[in-house]
């Protein structure tokens, strides 16, 4: 009966943690955009709404990684945190594709036509190359999205070892080009989430090769 009792309390932990974690880091990512803006966000443009639909993004990705350490180091079931992946993962898919959607929209409604031109003219001179580092890692996280599909396939763990790779590319796209990164506060909470994943990567690729 302990035993029992023990592993239900870690699993309502690991839950409860993954889903305040995630909750915690989107409050993050959104109080860093409104106060980049001094919080005069109406009439709220396409402009200045995209970017926070890419730090909540980024962030709840960041919580998964997080999540799957948590999980690993208590040694729970993956069923465990199901639900937290499937309904966070469901919201990190539309962000993920209303983050560039609708910068493209707006750009070609002003006339700029559609990337990767609208993107160079939209950002400071030499960091075209920076935006298409954030299409490409877009390509990939939705290939992921693939993975209910080939998920058990030999060759998928490829496009999970890109998607790590893409998710440390985010950050540096994040860095170079993102309002709220380029000073105060949340610049120390972007450090932290790099050395954090770097963490976490370290941990996932150790166990698959110990």
């Amino acid at each position: 009966m302990a035993k029992s009792s023990d592993s239900f309390s870690k699993e309502q932990l690991s839950v409860s943690a993954a889903w305040s974690l995630a909750g915690i880091v989107s409050a993050l990512a959104i109080v860093a955009w409104g106060g980049t803006y001094g919080w005069h966000l109406t009439p709220i443009s396409s402009y200045v709404l995209f970017p926070v639909l890419g730090l909540l993004a980024f962030s709840i990705m960041w919580s998964h990684y997080m999540a799957t350490v948590l999980r690993g180091v208590l040694k729970l079931d993956r069923q465990v945190l199901a639900p937290y992946f499937r309904w966070t993962g469901y919201a990190v898919l539309a962000l993920i594709c209303l983050h560039p959607g609708i910068l493209i929209y707006q750009r070609f409604r002003d006339g700029y036509g559609l990337p990767p031109t609208s993107y160079e003219r939209y950002v400071a001179p030499g960091l075209g190359w920076v935006t298409l580092l954030g299409t490409a890692s877009l390509l990939v996280f939705l290939a992921f999205e693939f993975r209910r599909v080939y998920g058990q396939r030999s060759w998928w763990h490829w496009v999970a070892d890109l998607s790590d790779v893409a998710m440390l590319v985010i950050l540096y796209h994040g860095l170079r080009l993102g309002t709220s990164l380029q000073h105060g506060w949340f610049r120390g909470v972007w450090a932290f989430y790099f050395v954090s994943l770097v963490g976490a990567l370290a941990y996932k690729y150790a166990k698959r090769f110990a």
